[in-house]
């Protein structure tokens, strides 16, 4: 077995169960939705209708691991393959994350600290540090947090305003982010939302 093989097949055992949702850019800045499967810390596979050439820089947003940047490889059923692009401590840290993933923390509502529920009114709008303001729609919510749906896609761990609400970006949705508010919502006015 060759060295790059090992690799992928020492990588390739937990992470891999694992389903991401998140979106990629290519070179011609047009963007993407895409199923992330088969995640390694050398690469995974993108499942998506968009197949783009072998060899292209990618930058992919995808959720619980933010940012990553990639090349483009052959296509597959459904999608295409992806590897790494990273060096040094950033490609460290994205393994580490990866492996983290692997041990697998409890997903859907079992995992979840407080019950989430779809608001009444959904419409609301994100603020940004810098002031700029989007109008987002939310899909949930609960008295720790919310996913909304938005088109711009802050950095983890950026502390935005939602309505009035502060909180944090804590991981990426297929199309939006999810956020940790920085203080529990009173139980009546979360329940107000719905």
């Amino acid at each position: 077995m060759s060295a790059t093989a090992e690799k992928h097949s020492e990588a390739a055992r937990p992470e891999q169960a694992r389903t991401l949702f998140g979106r990629y850019m290519l070179p011609d800045m047009s963007e993407h939705p895409c199923q992330v499967t088969n995640l390694t810390t050398t690469g995974a596979t993108f499942l998506t209708s968009t197949i783009p050439d072998i060899g292209l820089p990618i930058v992919a947003y995808l959720e619980e691991l933010g940012r990553i940047e990639a090349v483009s490889g052959k296509a597959v059923p459904g999608g295409f393959l992806i590897s790494f692009a990273l060096k040094g401590a950033r490609l460290e840290k994205l393994e580490s994350r990866i492996k983290w993933l692997g041990g697998g923390s409890p997903k859907g509502d079992e995992g979840r600290r407080h019950a989430r529920f779809e608001p009444r009114d959904s419409q609301s709008q994100i603020t940004l540090p810098d002031g700029r303001v989007y109008n987002c729609e939310v899909i949930d919510i609960s008295v720790s947090g919310a996913g909304i749906t938005v088109d711009v896609m802050p950095s983890l761990g950026t502390y935005v305003m939602l309505g009035k609400m502060r909180g944090r970006v804590v991981r990426y949705l297929e199309n939006g982010v999810a956020i940790e508010f920085a203080k529990p919502v009173e139980q009546a006015h979360a329940a107000a939302h719905r």
